[in-house]
């Protein structure tokens, strides 16, 4: 028999659960698996399915804007506010071309901050 919310049920349960750094891990992770999948879109020339994964990375991305303290985080906070600000951008634009560097570039940066969020 398959429990088909099985796996929803179980990724509700990891973010309610999680502490505020892997919550940001979390996103970090979901940001790129979306973007991956934009690639893969593009490269299926599945246009319309490249456009959704690209929202949601947007969407992500937006949400780790939203969640910057600057107050307490002072210049790192700005820095990451402008660095996902330029993220936005070339992804707005790899959206409207279906520019798969633009993707990659986003992608790999968000890969090196997974990283360095890993390493705290």
């Amino acid at each position: 028999m398959a429990y088909p919310n099985t796996a929803k049920i179980y990724k509700q349960n990891q973010v309610t659960t999680a502490s505020p750094k892997e919550l940001v891990l979390l996103l970090y992770q979901g940001c790129i698996k979306n973007l991956r999948l934009a690639e893969l879109s593009i490269d299926e020339k599945r246009l319309d399915l490249a456009n959704e994964k690209l929202i949601k990375a947007q969407n992500i991305i937006q949400e780790l804007m939203n969640t910057l303290n600057t107050e307490v985080g002072g210049e790192v906070a700005l820095n990451l506010e402008a660095l996902y600000d330029h993220f936005l951008t070339e992804l707005v634009q790899a959206n409207l071309k279906k520019d798969k560097e633009k993707i990659e570039y986003v992608r790999f940066k968000m890969n090196e901050l997974l990283e360095a969020w890993t390493s705290i």
